[in-house]
Formats: C-alpha cells, structure tokens, sequence
C-alpha cells in the first residue's frame, strides 16, 4: 500500500497509526453500544435495504483519497452486508472532486449521489447553496456534536489527522513531548521532508499554527534547515517511513518501519471529521441513505472505522494505541490534549497569506 495521503485514514494505518503510538494506550477497538441499540439499527438498516434495492441498488460515491482502491475495504465490507447492492467508489483528492462537483452542479449533470471528502469547507457552502439532502443517519444521535452538522445536513463518519513523522531513532521516550521547535536542531539539518504547503490546506494550515505558536522565526529556521519539499502528503509520509528522512512536519499514514507518528502534547495539531452527505439531487437516494447509515452504524464503526481511526461515535472505542475521544474534541495521545483543529473557508485565506511571507517569497 503506498502510504495514504487521507489517513490516519486507510487500510493500512490498522497497524500503521496505532503501531506508531503503540506504547501509548492498550485499547482496543470495540463497540460500546448495547444489543438493544445494535439491533435497533439493523433493524432500520433492513428497512433501508429493502428500499435501495427497490430503487436498483446502486450508489456512486465521491471519496478523498489518494489512489484507485485505497477505500475497496469500505466497499468491500459494505456488499458483503448486503447482497445485491452495487457500490462504485471514485476516489481522487478531495481538492479534485469538489471542483467536479461544482461543475456537475452547474451544468446539471450529476454523476455523484454522494460524498465523503476532506474539504470540509465544501459541506458548508453547499449546505447554503441548497445542494445536499437533510438526512441523519442511523446513530445520528451517538455522533460527536463536532463531527455533524446540528440540522443534518452532513455527517462525520471519521477523524484523521496530520502531525509531525519522526524517526524512532530520535524520538523522545514519549513521542508526545515532541516539539515543531526540535526540527530545527542540527540533527535534522537537509533530512526533513515536507509537502509544499500551497499544495494541502491541512498541511498549509498545521504552518500557520506553528507559526502562531512560535513565530516566524519558526519557519526561518526550518527553511534554513533546506528541507526537500514535494508534492502530495504520501511522499512525505514514506520517505520517513523507508528511512531516507528523519522527519516530516505534517502528514499521515504508516510510519513503519523507521517512522514514529507524533500527536503532540504541546502543539496544536490539525484534525477533521471525514465529512459525509448526500446529494439532494441524487439519482440514487435511498441506496445513499442505506451506505451512509451503515457506515455510521455501531456495528460498522466498530469493525471498519475503529480498527484503524477514531471512529466519530462516542459509544465506539479506537483502536489500539489511540486513547478515546471526548465529546469536545477528537482523541489524542496527549493526557492533556491542546484542542485540534481544522481548516474551514475563512482559515484558507489567512494560511495562503501565512505561506505568501515564507522566506524567499515575500
């Protein structure tokens, strides 16, 4: 598996995040919902099977990602469940299927009944634009408050995060001591990688909190460590991963067999609730209300999403090497997590100004 641009997100962050923090905590990923609201929600999820296939049984779903197959898994699993049904999951980087989207709406001609992207941003400007059905899931109501949109207009359905990648051979005894500030010392000098800023919102962002944090200085100093700069996050990810580079500030994914993935107890990290939600003008309504009530479903959450990533219900537990989320913020490893943070709209404007005074281009 090439190392996934959208996960702490993808197949192979089971053992790729939760191997990375594997010191930090024994749970395990399993559900905490009791057999009452288990079968409750198959019971709705029967009813929503019986009308998707009624309507053909078929949905096409936009997903952020890096590659063909990277979410086969989620298919996978989903037509094992229910036979008969056809699930066709597109997967492009979500900067690329919300301008599809755009255009697909403007010349009528939608393709997609849904989708789950990392834009965030998008949701809400759709939302007003009048573009996405108002629909709240199965286990709507166990979904975190930050991870739904309160008139069911959109829905997480999990969170990922971006944060530093290190070489075990130097990290702390605990990772999350690790500081933004330590990749200025001499040892990192010309073995950091990094994804160009202008290239991600979510690692343009996590720039923009360090400098908050530590000033510009912050960002002299990591240019002078003459850091290789590339496009996309995999790239950043791997080559510590295989060992060529000793950090990267910002990305995700497995970090074996060299790497340790950092969620810092003193930074501010970036992290988001996948969003999720369904096209008003779907061709495929009820097969999308079906996908997406399974996927938030308790069963589904605890077998798909928990075994690598928080999962966005409180009554899920994470996988291995992930301490629980709250109700306020998304889990971290930290005991006392600074709360993470996610690039919206407004936050692109002030990080593009952020990066537009990045030494040797002011």
């Amino acid at each position: 598996m090439q190392i996934s641009r959208r996960t702490v997100l993808g197949a192979g962050v089971a053992g790729g995040l939760a191997a990375g923090l594997g010191a930090v905590s024994t749970a395990t990923a399993s559900t905490m919902t009791t057999t009452t609201t288990q079968a409750s929600e198959q019971e709705q999820l029967q009813a929503l099977y019986r009308q998707a296939k009624a309507e053909g049984g078929k949905v096409i779903v936009y997903m952020g990602g890096d590659a063909p197959g990277q979410w086969d898994f989620i298919g996978q699993a989903f037509t094992a469940q229910y036979p008969g049904i056809e699930a066709d999951l597109i997967v492009d980087l979500s900067k690329y299927h919300d301008a599809r989207i755009d255009n697909q709406f403007a010349t009528r001609d939608l393709v997609a009944d849904m989708a789950i992207l990392q834009t965030a941003q998008d949701f809400d400007r759709w939302k007003d634009a009048g573009e996405l059905l108002r629909y709240k899931p199965v286990g709507w109501d166990a979904v975190f408050s930050n991870a739904k949109d309160s008139d069911g207009y959109w829905t997480g359905v999990f969170y990922a995060a971006f944060s530093p990648i290190i070489s075990s051979s130097l990290a702390p005894a605990d990772p999350t001591t690790f500081r933004a500030t330590d990749l200025l010392k001499p040892e990192f000098k010309d073995k950091i990688i990094a994804t160009y800023p202008n290239d991600d919102d979510a690692v343009l962002f996590q720039y923009k909190l360090n400098i908050e944090h530590y000033g510009w200085k912050w960002l002299e100093g990591l240019v002078a460590q003459n850091p290789t700069f590339l496009r996309g996050v995999p790239g950043s990810g791997a080559g510590v991963a295989n060992g060529k580079y000793l950090a990267t500030p910002a990305a995700a994914g497995d970090p074996r067999p060299n790497g340790t993935v950092v969620l810092p107890r003193y930074d501010r990290f970036v992290s988001w609730a996948q969003h999720a939600a369904i096209f008003r003008q779907a061709a495929h309504p009820a097969t999308a209300k079906l996908f997406l009530s399974w996927l938030t479903s308790g069963a589904a959450q605890a077998s798909v999403i928990g075994s690598w990533t928080w999962s966005t219900r409180s009554d899920v537990a994470p996988p291995n090497g992930l301490k629980p989320s709250s109700c306020t913020s998304v889990a971290s490893s930290a005991p006392t997590p600074p709360t993470p943070t996610r690039p919206s709209a407004a936050h692109r404007a002030i990080a593009e100004q952020t990066f537009s005074r990045t030494p040797g281009r002011r």
